[in-house]
C-alpha cells in the first residue's frame, strides 16, 4: 500500500477480497488453497459481474505471487483458473452522453454557474476541442501557438503525445470561441504553466472537479460523453466526411489501407468544422 498513489485503489484492493474471497478461502492456509478454491470464489459471480471477477481473480493472484516468492507456495493457483471458467461477455460501457441538441445549454450552465473561474472555462474548452479530460486539465501554454506563419498558418494547441491515449501528437485548431476562453485563462496564469490552473500551486484541476460541475447542473452525462455528442453532431448534422471528425478527436484509424494513405492531418477542414461546432453551441 505505501507504494500506491491512489488510497482509494489501496482500499478497492483490499474490500473487493473481503468481500468476495476472505468468507471461502479467508481461514484457509495460504499453502492450502488450490485453484480449485479459487474456482470457488469466482464462479458465482464470474458472468455476473465480469469486471468484478476479473479484479478479483488477478488480486488474489497479486497474493499468491507474493506467497510463492516468499516460499509459502510452489505456484500461482489463480494463473490458470480462467481456462476453466466460463467466457465472459464483453460488456462495452458506453460513457453517459447528451444530445447534442443538449449541449449548448450545458455550456450555458457553465458559464452561469458559480464554480471556479479555470473550471469553467476548462469544461467550455474540453467541450469545444471534443477533447479528453486529462489532455485539458494538464493543458500548458508552450502547447498554444498563437502566431500565424507559413509553417503554422492557423492558431493551434499541440496536446503531445505522451498525454494522447494514442501516444501521438495531437494537433487541435482552435476555434474564435476557444481563442477567447484562452485570453480568459491567461488573467489565472499561477507560474505554473498550465493553461487551466487548480486551485492548489502548481497542480492541475481533478477529473472530479469537471465531473461534479456537469452532474451539480443537473446533466446526466460524463465529461467523456461530451466527444460523442460532437462526433454525433458531426454526423448527423454536418457534411464532414467521416475521416475529419475521426481525426478532429484523435481516434486511431485502424484500416490499414486507409491509415497508410492518411497522411494529411485535415488541419483546414478539422478548422471549418470546429468553428461550426462552436456557432451551433452559441445558438
Amino acid at each position: 500500500m505505501p507504494t500506491w498513489n491512489n488510497p482509494k485503489h489501496a482500499a478497492q484492493f483490499i474490500s473487493t477480497l473481503q468481500t468476495y474471497a476472505f468468507p471461502k478461502i479467508g481461514q484457509l492456509k495460504i499453502s492450502d488453497i488450490a485453484t480449485s478454491d479459487v474456482m470457488a470464489v469466482l464462479t458465482p459471480f464470474w458472468t455476473v459481474k465480469p469486471e468484478t471477477a476479473r479484479r478479483v481473480r488477478q488480486r488474489i493472484g497479486t497474493v499468491m505471487k507474493w506467497a510463492v516468492a516468499q516460499g509459502y507456495r510452489d505456484y500461482d493457483p489463480a494463473q490458470n483458473v480462467i481456462e476453466a471458467l466460463p467466457k465472459q461477455n464483453k460488456v462495452q460501457n458506453h460513457r453517459k452522453a447528451l444530445h447534442y441538441s443538449e449541449v449548448a445549454g450545458c455550456v450555458d450552465a457553465i458559464k452561469r454557474s458559480k464554480a471556479g473561474d479555470a473550471t469553467k472555462l476548462a469544461l467550455e474548452f474540453l467541450i469545444l476541442t471534443a477533447s479528453r479530460s486529462g489532455e485539458i486539465r494538464n493543458a500548458r501554454w508552450d502547447e498554444i501557438s498563437l502566431s500565424i506563419s507559413p509553417s503554422s498558418p492557423l492558431p493551434v494547441w499541440s496536446a503531445p503525445a505522451a498525454r494522447m491515449k494514442a501516444k501521438r501528437l495531437h494537433t487541435v485548431p482552435l476555434s474564435d470561441r476557444a481563442l477567447a476562453l484562452l485570453d480568459e485563462a491567461e488573467a489565472l496564469s499561477d507560474g505554473s504553466g498550465l493553461v487551466f490552473p487548480g486551485t492548489s500551486q502548481g497542480k492541475a484541476l481533478s477529473d472530479m472537479t469537471l465531473s461534479k460541475l456537469v452532474k451539480e447542473l443537473g446533466f446526466d452525462a460524463d465529461v467523456h460523453g461530451f466527444r460523442t455528442s460532437f462526433k454525433t453532431w458531426a454526423q448527423e448534422k454536418t457534411d464532414f466526411a467521416n475521416e475529419v471528425s475521426e481525426m478532429a478527436l484523435a481516434h486511431t484509424i485502424k484500416n490499414k489501407a486507409e491509415a497508410a494513405y492518411a497522411r494529411s492531418d485535415l488541419i483546414e477542414k478539422r478548422k471549418e468544422m470546429m468553428e461550426q461546432w462552436a456557432e451551433y453551441l452559441a445558438h
